[in-house]
């Protein structure tokens, strides 16, 4: 099976600009570099839009995209560990408010075990 070819930021964006700059067009610089013209056309239009412009190195965006990650992470537990809490109030909420009792008389006494004094 074929691998995909992959090209760098840098390539692309000299391609493209070997192409706005008027000099070569796009059917040559697919032949000369062996890509297709719609790819190239691609690049160009990226290029255009400011996506090839360099904003840092990789390495900086992959740690800052690391540290966003692992922020999330503590997030998710947090509000997992406080939805846990909240679940197991609701349910002792629920037990209470099922015994049954009365505003006159008070909740019903304990059942006492049998043979006990009576």
């Amino acid at each position: 099976m074929a691998r995909y070819r992959t090209y760098t930021i840098e390539f692309k964006r000299r391609v493209a600009e070997e192409h706005l700059s008027g000099g070569v067009g796009l059917s040559e610089l697919a032949r000369r570099h062996d890509v297709s013209r719609e790819l190239l056309r691609i690049w160009v239009r990226k290029y255009e839009a400011g996506e090839f412009a360099s904003s840092g190195s990789p390495r900086a965006d992959r740690r800052a995209y690391e540290a966003k990650i692992a922020s999330l992470e503590r997030k998710v537990g947090q509000l997992t560990m406080e939805l846990d809490l909240l679940k197991k109030g609701l349910i002792s909420a629920r037990r209470a408010r099922s015994a049954s009792s009365s505003v006159v008389s008070g909740p019903k006494p304990a059942a006492s075990e049998p043979g006990a004094g009576s």
